[in-house]
């Protein structure tokens, strides 16, 4: 969220949404084609899971054809699932609440081994919302209140102020 004041350019004072993957802002007003981008990202997210899943069987192919055996075929099949299941947990619990990112950082290699998950996982979340749109508009909310009780004047002195019989 930024905190910006208006300097002439047409920026009006206040904090500014923060823009969403493939929606911008218009996820603050559900305007600017935003309909439009929730059902392209409901039908591409699992089409992109779909064609990466077929990659994965050429590799999967690659190494029955390279014949290196059934204990390293199924540690790579076990591997894929398991990072599929960590990269989907992840990806759905960041929208819901910020990630940390030194984990983040951390998780990199894993969550590119198991970016199947994290396709699904988008998939999922857009049937619902913009992927991120309530952890946004939360802190949104938050801090378009906190700018109006910081700008907002106050009346006068309160000790001042009669009290009422």
């Amino acid at each position: 969220m930024s905190d910006e004041t208006s300097t002439g350019t047409g920026t009006p004072a206040g904090p500014q949404p923060e823009p969403l993957r493939f929606f911008g802002t218009t996820w603050v007003e559900h305007d600017g084609g935003y309909t439009a981008r929730r059902i392209g990202v409901a039908v591409g997210s699992p089409l992109a899971a779909v064609a990466s899943c077929f990659v994965l069987r050429f590799a999967y192919q690659g190494l029955t054809i390279g014949n290196v055996g059934t204990l390293v075929t199924v540690m790579v099949v076990v591997m894929f699932a398991v990072c599929t299941a960590l990269a989907f947990g992840h990806t759905w619990e960041s929208f819901s609440k910020r990630p940390d990112p030194e984990r983040r950082a951390k998780l990199r290699g894993l969550l590119t081994i198991g970016f199947v998950g994290s396709l699904l996982a988008y998939s999922l979340r857009s049937f619902f919302e913009a992927p991120g749109e309530k952890l946004h508009r939360e802190e949104y909310e938050t801090a378009k209140e906190q700018y109006i009780r910081r700008t907002t004047r106050r009346a006068g002195n309160p000790a001042k102020r009669r009290r009422r019989a």
